[in-house]
């Protein structure tokens, strides 16, 4: 009977740990360009798996150039992804925060901004377990107007 009790807790232990060894993670480069400030954004991405049903946390850096202005960005975002039968690709929404640091080309003070913005995007798996996606997030505060950027993560 022991035997039994234990062999339950066992696999009742590790069911958590097989369900979270299949959330998708994973790190990689983005590039992409931005309105308001017109830059080049190159920067790096994480996903963090899932911290809710669908729902995962995507930090990344970014770094700008153009328009007079180097800028650094810290971005916070949550994206939502959507489940469509019979598709591999996955579009997704979300928001996020933006902490920006923006350092004049020339004379002058730099600045630091928080805003926020609102994402729609998608991805879609690589035949090597990685993912390929492209993103639109449009600026709410004292951050760009707009930034379209793609990237590559790869499963960690």
């Amino acid at each position: 009977m022991l035997r039994r009790v234990l062999l339950a807790l066992s696999l009742c232990v590790l069911l958590p740990v097989t369900a979270s060894a299949q959330l998708r993670t994973g790190i990689g480069p983005r590039v992409g360009f931005s309105v308001g400030p017109d830059q080049l954004l190159l920067g790096g991405q994480a996903i963090i798996g899932e911290i809710a049903p669908n729902l995962t946390f995507d930090p990344s850096l970014e770094l700008g150039f153009g328009d007079d202005v180097t800028t650094f960005a810290a971005n916070f975002d949550l994206h939502y992804h959507f489940d469509i039968e019979n598709v591999t690709w996955r579009p997704y929404a979300g928001f996020g925060a933006d902490v920006v640091f923006f350092e004049p080309d020339g004379p002058g003070d730099g600045d630091t901004e928080v805003g926020g913005g609102l994402i729609i995007g998608a991805g879609a798996p690589t035949s090597s377990g990685n993912r390929f996606f492209g993103e639109m997030k449009f600026g709410l505060g004292d951050v760009p107007d707009l930034k379209i950027v793609v990237g590559w993560n790869f499963k960690m």
